[in-house]
């Protein structure tokens, strides 16, 4: 940089701008910037929430298995509408019973619980600790490209490890139990609200109203 003296102070220098012109500042790299909220995440956060209402809702289980409310139907009939009157009522306490059904298949088959685990920890990997984009091989995956193929990836996974054909055997006899109970409580006393008599089964899958009225449920 060239100084150039200053009028009225000899002494004193200062520079000229033309000195530092052409200096620029150095780009920033190297910093890469996460990934966009995807659906996936999105249904995880919801599964989340469905999972709490649905705990939350729950009927006691004394109810459930009360003997003095358990009769025979007479007619074939008469049991379909019992079933029919129960799941809306039991819904929960029936999810809930399904799940230990097939949570029981896993825990008498180590190495179903083994292959489960694994797939488990891909998604939880890739959905709830990656915090960035997913890079293999220098190649950048973009959320829907990672969540086909960890969807193909655990389809397959659990086909050929047997894992499938042991939850579907679980899953049939969790139905088997629930269409018994179903059919055998006498659906006497039993109150619904108007959304979850309307609502079916998953009815608290839909967002809650404000609002319900009590509405009794006749025995068939």
């Amino acid at each position: 940089m060239e100084p150039v003296g200053v009028a009225g102070n000899p002494g004193a220098t200062t520079v000229l701008p033309s000195a530092v012109a052409g200096t620029a500042a150095a780009p920033v790299t190297g910093i890469a910037s996460s990934p966009p909220p995807s659906a996936a995440r999105a249904l995880f956060a919801r599964g989340q929430e469905i999972v709490r209402t649905a705990l939350s809702n729950q009927r006691p289980w004394a109810e459930m298995v009360d003997r003095s409310a358990f009769a025979k139907p007479e007619s074939l009939n008469e049991a379909t509408g019992r079933i029919r009157k129960n799941l809306s009522y039991f819904r929960i306490n029936y999810g809930i019973l399904m799940f230990a059904v097939l949570a029981l298949s896993l825990v008498v088959n180590p190495s179903s619980i083994f292959v489960l685990a694994l797939v488990l920890a891909g998604w939880t990997y890739l959905y709830v600790v990656r915090k960035e984009a997913l890079i293999v091989f220098g190649r950048t995956f973009t959320e829907r490209e990672v969540l086909l193929s960890m969807t193909g990836i655990s389809i397959v996974v659990i086909i050929f490890s047997g894992v499938a054909s042991l939850l579907l055997t679980a899953g049939v006899i969790g139905c088997a139990l629930i269409a018994a109970h179903g059919a055998f409580k006498v659906p006497d006393d039993l109150f619904l609200d108007d959304q979850e008599a309307s609502g079916g089964f998953l009815s608290f899958l839909g967002p809650a109203t404000a609002s319900a009225v009590p509405v009794a449920v006749s025995r068939v």
